[in-house]
């Protein structure tokens, strides 16, 4: 049997096929997962269950359901599809859902991600630690009938519903090239740009969970060289690379070049307040200063965040906020249940490119006016030591520990967030200029390697 303890995660679970997770666990699971939905609600009476194109998601869902339906509970199994199709399916039912996917993990790896009704997210503090207790415990299944298991196809609805985020029509006459890296995107992107006047090019569009052309994962730029490339010599006006599972999107301007998350959600942030100028705008703490420049200049209500998807819908519900952007490629609105959604935020800013008659690198060079270091990790083992000697180090400067400790100067921000499941600590670092950012970059690195060869002083 699977190993509990190795698959869940902070947000998910999430693990080697089968060393780490396999059928007989996930029956468990499911099990689990209808127990504990009951708990909160005894009415439940359906639970959505998707899959991704990986070759051990459905053997590995169809036992999650046999334990789903053992406790008298339907399911309404979507089959193939993306994360965000799965949410949609969880807002517009109003039922909790389970996708089957390891997203931008390597093919030897599944998992699941689990949300209750309206896509509300489970994860760590909210729930998950219960589910997996109660993959520990002997849970009574009732004499009674099994739940039924009944198949819907939702792709149609979910094409209309992020059409429903533009105008089709005025995104008319670009040269369009996406990536979907044999993910799901191969089968939500066809169904969507179809509706679109322009002219759109797929590289990897079959269904493979084998990835066997590149990983899924567009935040290591290894895997946009193809993208890249098409893009450049097709003259294309963007190209779109998307995740295993499709829920997040990264954008190639026409030079080739790629926007970070900051960027994207800069724009989509201007978007939409061109559209409503006094939203709230959520972005999270390792977001580009820029971010929080472009949502104050457009008259918004910027609002900073931990990392991470289940902090940020909950911030969200809280502030009312109509859009959220996180550096790592993942966009949240308000309309999608507050889920994150890729092919949402490239259609927003297909429009807003088609709209303004400007070319995406002309936009790009607007907000990509700082130096960052991007996302630097240090194997450390204690954590909350080093971060006293750095705050001690800045004490000069702002600093607070919202989500490790962010310290900011008026040409500088830094911030060193603790992992959750390694002893890494992860370091962001941005700046006016480079020189400036190497010179920060060049103090934090000698404490962290002092403190790490036991020669800190602490």
């Amino acid at each position: 049997m699977g190993d509990i303890d190795a698959i869940f995660k902070s947000y998910d679970v999430r693990g080697l096929y089968p060393q780490e997770i396999d059928e007989r666990l996930c029956k468990n699971i499911g099990l689990a997962f209808a127990s504990f939905l009951l708990e909160e609600d005894p009415q439940i009476t359906q639970i959505i269950v998707g899959i991704d194109m990986r070759p051990s998601s459905k053997d590995l869902s169809e036992h999650f359901i046999k334990g789903i339906v053992s406790l008298g509970v339907d399911v309404i199994y979507l089959g193939l599809s993306s994360t965000d199709m799965l949410y949609y399916a969880s807002g517009v039912l109003g039922s909790p859902g389970a996708i089957f996917t390891a997203s931008h993990n390597p093919a030897d790896y599944n998992g699941i991600k689990l949300c209750r009704a309206y896509a509300v997210p489970i994860g760590e503090g909210s729930g998950l630690e219960r589910v997996k207790s109660l993959c520990d415990t002997q849970i009574k299944i009732p004499n009674e009938a099994n739940g039924n298991v009944i198949h819907l196809d939702l792709l149609e609805g979910f094409t209309d519903h992020i059409l429903s985020f533009v105008n089709p029509e005025t995104i008319a006459d670009k040269r369009i090239i996406a990536d979907t890296a044999n993910g799901m995107g191969g089968l939500i992107v066809p169904s969507v740009f179809r509706h679109i006047p322009s002219e759109i090019n797929i590289l990897y569009e079959e269904l493979d969970g084998s990835f066997p052309n590149h990983p899924a994962d567009p935040l290591n730029q290894e895997n946009l060289k193809d993208l890249i490339k098409s893009v450049i010599d097709s003259s294309a006006d963007i190209g779109l690379a998307f995740d295993g599972d499709a829920d997040r999107v990264f954008l190639i301007d026409e030079t080739g070049t790629p926007l970070s998350g900051s960027v994207t959600t800069a724009i989509v942030a201007k978007s939409i307040l061109e559209h409503q100028p006094d939203a709230t705008i959520i972005y999270n703490l390792i977001c580009s200063q820029v971010v929080q420049e472009t949502i104050f200049a457009e008259g918004g209500n910027a609002v900073r965040s931990r990392v991470g998807h289940s902090h940020i819908k909950k911030l969200m519900a809280e502030t009312d906020a109509e859009f959220a952007g996180e550096h790592s490629g993942h966009y949240y609105f308000k309309r999608n249940f507050r889920a994150d959604s890729g092919i949402i935020a490239a259609l927003i800013v297909l429009e807003y490119i088609s709209m303004n008659g400007v070319k995406l690198s002309e936009l790009r060079e607007l907000y990509d006016i700082y130096s960052s270091t991007g996302e630097v990790n240090y194997r450390i083992q204690n954590h909350e030591e080093l971060l006293k000697v750095i705050e001690q180090k800045f004490r000069n400067e702002e600093s607070d520990y919202l989500d490790g400790l962010t310290v900011k100067s008026e040409s500088w921000w830094f911030n060193l967030r603790p992992s959750n499941t390694e002893p890494l600590i992860r370091l962001n670092l941005e700046a006016k200029n480079q020189s400036k950012r190497d010179e920060i970059l060049n103090i934090l690195e000698n404490i962290i390697t002092a403190f790490d060869t036991g020669d800190g002083n602490h």
